[in-house]
């Protein structure tokens, strides 16, 4: 008589061997890949949930061996496998992954899976189990899953959805007729996880809204700052947005990179529907707020989602296209933030913004190519910059950095020559600090010291934050008569 501690134990995979969801990862990837996908996935829809997850499987190339698994309960199965117990991966995605889990795993026994014609959930999934074992033991996450544990000896709860949480009520999972339960109980709180998804400390770059009501004299008037207040937010609820996107396409990538690997959706901390969700909600959030400055702001904000996107689907493969993309991302606020307030930014500050700012993006990708040095890897993941790429683009960033400063020296001498300002001279105080500055940046970025991010090493440094309150104190000094 078979033990009943050995039944054949089948296992689930979306959310319980694995933290990913395939049928949304294939959507995404299939759609990155090709973005008719998104009608053709009506046309697949009609035809059933089976013949979907069946296409979608064919246009995307999901890498099963990168996806996030629950790792407690993966140390559960390598114990069972251990004592001779048969486990058999029983999953609604399609048969296609399936086959490479078996293929790439060696705790699986063999496999169910669903095909072109059969969803394999819940009661289908049940027959199909019996028809291999009568006594069977069953892992599970969501409430669908609770037609088998309802038929299953043993019963083993991982990480628990929040439809199951509910469904519990007030009874703590523990306290259910579980065999055994698996929960992440290391995993940051929901809030700390959005947080970091949304990068929040990135709406720092949105201060450039400001800069034309700094350069424009009318930092006093309330209604103007009121006005790029809403335009903040605007802009940070878009960049959050596309944050989101980027990590979605980025998904496969991101789990290759030591870092990057950490992110809430890469790591499966975060369900690919619920982001899509949210970034379609801050998509509309920020468009209604847009609404209520003025039209000019609204197409100006578009026009930087529209760029985000192709950036993120696109450019960002190609080298020194992606880092003039972002300089003029970062020149696109400058000019949203005038747009705002409805005054005109001098040309001379436009050609500052986009020289210093396409030194700044060479910064960061100098930082990231220079990591490369740590590692046996040659080209950055899912960028074209390679190791021997570093001089090149050290050259052209100091270029870049020189011609910030000249060109703050042309807007300078412009506005003295304009006498736009009581105490125009003061500005020339700007150039030595930039200077200084710049030299400060690349120097630390050619010791290794420098953040993937300048922004953040930016906020982080004291140099830096001490360099910046001395120029907008300075451009504030020359305007007050």
């Amino acid at each position: 008589m078979q033990d009943d501690n050995l039944i054949p134990l089948f296992v689930d995979l979306d959310g319980t061997y694995s933290k990913a969801d395939l049928l949304f990862e294939s959507f995404v990837d299939a759609c990155k890949r090709n973005p008719l996908v998104l009608i053709y996935c009506c046309f697949w829809l009609a035809r059933g949930v089976a013949y979907l997850k069946f296409r979608l499987a064919a246009a995307a190339q999901v890498n099963v061996d990168l996806l996030p698994l629950n790792p407690e309960f993966l140390k559960f199965l390598r114990a069972e496998k251990a004592k001779g117990r048969v486990i058999y991966l029983a999953t609604a995605a399609s048969e296609q992954y399936a086959q490479q889990i078996i293929a790439h795993s060696n705790i699986f026994h063999g496999y169910l899976a669903s095909d072109q014609q059969l969803n394999l959930t819940a009661e289908a999934k049940l027959r199909k189990i019996q028809e291999i074992s009568a006594d069977f033991a069953y892992a599970g996450n969501d409430v669908i899953d609770f037609v088998l544990f309802a038929h299953a000896k043993h019963s083993y709860l991982v990480n628990p959805s929040r439809k199951v949480r509910l469904a519990l009520g007030r009874q703590s999972v523990d306290a259910c007729n579980f065999s055994q339960t698996f929960d992440i109980t290391t995993s940051p709180p929901a809030h700390k996880l959005w947080l970091q998804q949304l990068r929040i400390h990135q709406w720092l770059k949105n201060l450039l809204l400001f800069v034309p009501l700094l350069v424009s004299g009318l930092f006093t008037d309330v209604s103007k700052i009121a006005l790029l207040f809403i335009a903040f937010i605007a802009f940070g609820a878009m960049a959050s947005a596309t944050y989101i996107i980027n990590d979605l396409v980025d998904l496969q990538s991101d789990r290759c990179h030591r870092v990057k690997c950490h992110r809430p959706l890469a790591a499966g901390l975060i369900s690919i529907h619920s982001a899509l969700l949210v970034s379609l909600i801050l998509i509309v959030f920020a468009v209604a707020l847009a609404t209520l400055v003025n039209a000019e702001f609204l197409q100006l904000l578009l026009l930087y989602l529209g760029i985000t996107l192709i950036y993120s689907l696109a450019i960002k493969r190609f080298v020194a296209i992606d880092v003039l993309t972002l300089a003029a991302l970062y020149t696109l606020r400058i000019v949203a933030g005038a747009a705002a307030i409805s005054v005109i930014v001098s040309g001379w500050l436009l050609a500052f913004s986009v020289s210093i700012f396409l030194s700044l993006a060479l910064v960061k990708r100098c930082a990231e190519v220079q990591n490369l040095q740590s590692g046996d890897v040659q080209q950055l993941i899912g960028r074209g910059y390679r190791l021997t790429h570093y001089k090149l683009l050290s050259f052209f960033g100091i270029i870049a950095a020189t011609l910030a400063v000249l060109m703050l020296g042309f807007y300078v001498d412009h506005n003295i020559a304009s006498k736009q300002y009581p105490h125009a001279q003061l500005l020339w105080l700007l150039l030595p600090l930039l200077s200084y500055w710049l030299m400060f940046v690349w120097r630390a970025t050619k010791r290794g010291d420098m953040h993937d991010d300048p922004l953040v090493f930016a906020m982080q440094n004291k140099v830096s934050l001490g360099i910046i309150s001395i120029c907008v104190a300075t451009t504030v000094l020359a305007q007050i008569g």
